[in-house]
């Protein structure tokens, strides 16, 4: 019987006990893995990429060079983590003050992608495909196929699963120029049809 992992782990990877790990995953150089942590078969963690304990990885989800993920946080299948971005899971954090009984959730729904150096502060829910753009701190819900950017990030349109902005004519339809799709907009919720 072959005791070898089904998921790739570079050398100076750290990975604690009592972690889940799926099959395909590849966790590279200097990466921390910590304990119950569950990730999902085919993702990608990046070059020095904290997984705090407990954390929950979906499917294919891709995170790239230093990004920090913190106890609370819930990434669901096909989510991307951009360059250096982080989570945070306390409200008010001080150092001289344990708050470990007060980690808020954080979940970041299916096929969202957060852009480089964005910050999420915890509590705060990422919808299904939104698209949080680089830099951008987040301190409220972000609903599903949402385009938010800036600090505090503030919605500037909508994206559709393609990763295509969508443009609504006067009937609330889009169509993604490149993979095709529509898209319904009824009060201020987005669809695809």
């Amino acid at each position: 019987m072959n005791n070898e992992p089904l998921y790739f782990s570079h050398e100076t990877a750290i990975i604690d006990e009592g972690c889940q790990i799926g099959e395909g995953t590849k966790i590279w150089h200097f990466s921390h893995i910590m304990s119950n942590c569950v990730i999902g078969e085919r993702c990608n963690i990046g070059q020095n990429v904290v997984v705090s304990p407990e954390v929950i990885l979906g499917k294919n989800v891709k995170i790239q060079n230093n990004v920090s993920i913190y106890t609370g946080v819930i990434c669901e299948d096909d989510v991307f983590l951009g360059p250096s971005m982080v989570f945070t899971n306390v409200i008010n954090p001080r150092s001289a003050v344990n708050r470990k009984s007060e980690y808020s959730r954080t979940t970041v729904k299916r096929g969202a992608s957060i852009g480089a150096n964005a910050t999420i502060v915890c509590g705060n829910d990422i919808g299904e495909f939104a698209f949080i753009g680089a830099g951008a701190v987040v301190t409220k819900e972000v609903p599903a196929y949402a385009l938010v950017v800036g600090n505090p990030a503030r919605q500037l349109g909508w994206m559709s699963e393609f990763g295509q902005r969508l443009y609504f004519d006067e009937n609330g339809i889009a169509v993604c120029e490149e993979s095709k799709e529509k898209y319904k907009l009824e009060e201020n919720r987005v669809r695809k049809l």
